[in-house]
């Protein structure tokens, strides 16, 4: 079954009523104001799938025996006695929409990986700050202005949750369950890099990952 589509177009009622025209004249009133506009984002349907829901056909790890697609969705497992991995595309991208729904339980260390230099989008516990850092920004430690500090609120214990990541320029964006909860901001990462997903090192952990996809939009 298709997830729920949390990013809608921005839609204007058709003209035809009395209520649909003095909206319109809102808008336009708005846009004549210099008031900004309400950010149009794509809807999810319109970001082409990343992982074929069968194997790991257009992905390059190495470590084939941490990472396996099960009924449709991607696994990475882990042992405490095991070395991480890193799963990536085989594809690079540059200013990009990255998104996927995300499942765990216990204790994890993963994230999403974007651009060279390497930043991170954390998911889960932070290995150096010992506690959930889920949807902040690593990048070599964890800037205060780049951290998700509503993520806890938003996040669903146990149940999918969907994270949007967009790379666009030297702004980088993440919304989860549809709500914006970090961003930052520098040119250091400019570089085109595949996409990666992170198993850490050092801990028993398992994390879930479907309905990934990615929209570059240079």
């Amino acid at each position: 079954m298709q997830p729920t589509d949390p990013f809608p177009f921005l839609l204007l009622p058709t003209l035809r009523s009395p209520g649909a025209l003095a909206c319109a004249a809102v808008v336009l009133l708005v846009v004549s104001s210099g008031t900004p506009a309400a950010e149009v984002v794509p809807p999810t349907a319109s970001l082409p799938p990343i992982l074929n829901g069968r194997d790991l056909t257009g992905w390059t790890t190495s470590a084939e025996t941490q990472w396996k697609v099960v009924d449709g969705i991607l696994v990475g497992e882990n042992d405490a006695q095991k070395m991480g991995s890193m799963l990536f595309t085989d594809a690079t991208y540059g200013d990009v929409i990255v998104e996927g729904e995300v499942r765990f339980s216990g204790e994890i260390d993963s994230g999403f990986m974007l651009r060279n230099p390497e930043l991170q989008v954390q998911i889960g516990v932070s290995r150096s700050l010992k506690r959930d850092m889920t949807c902040s920004f690593y990048v070599g430690n964890y800037p205060e202005e780049a951290q998700a500090k509503r993520a806890g609120e938003l996040w669903k214990t146990e149940q999918w949750n969907r994270i949007r990541i967009r790379a666009q320029g030297d702004t980088f964006t993440v919304w989860l369950n549809g709500e914006q909860v970090s961003q930052y901001t520098s040119p250091k990462y400019a570089g085109k890099a595949p996409i990666g997903l992170q198993i850490h090192a050092g801990l028993p952990m398992k994390v879930e990952f479907r309905d990934l996809r990615a929209l570059p939009t240079e």
